[in-house]
């Protein structure tokens, strides 16, 4: 059984920084795409950022891009998310996702997941 847990969130200011982890366990990965979404209350979920299980392709939104670095360690099945000069509108739950990824990489859509961890809320103080 496919478990992913986010931790990491919490309070920051303005300007400030949080590393978010989530935990990959109950399959091998090698294959799969891992991706950031988020939501804010009221607000549709985005996708944020997303990372090959190899590392080697990486995409992020233009929301978050030259902020945000998706990292992963393949070694302890851990994506992490770097999330740096944070602004009130990053201010979400943040879930993590992992999917297994397709002929064509679309990291930026939500149903190319198919495990989805419980989020974590961060919320970005002004």
């Amino acid at each position: 059984q496919v478990q992913l847990v986010e931790s990491g969130g919490g309070l920051v200011q303005v300007g400030g920084s949080l590393r978010l982890s989530c935990a990959a366990s109950g399959r091998t990965f090698s294959t799969y795409t891992m991706g950031w979404f988020r939501q804010a209350p009221g607000k549709e979920r985005e996708s944020v950022a997303a990372i090959s299980w190899s590392g080697f392709r990486k995409y992020y939104s233009d929301s978050v891009k030259g902020r945000f670095t998706v990292s992963i360690d393949n070694a302890k099945n851990t994506v992490y998310l770097q999330m740096n000069s944070l602004k009130p509108e990053d201010t979400a739950i943040y879930y993590c996702a992992a999917g297994p990824g397709g002929s064509r990489w679309r990291p930026q859509q939500g149903s190319e997941y198919d495990h989805w961890g419980q989020g974590t809320q961060v919320t970005v103080s002004s």
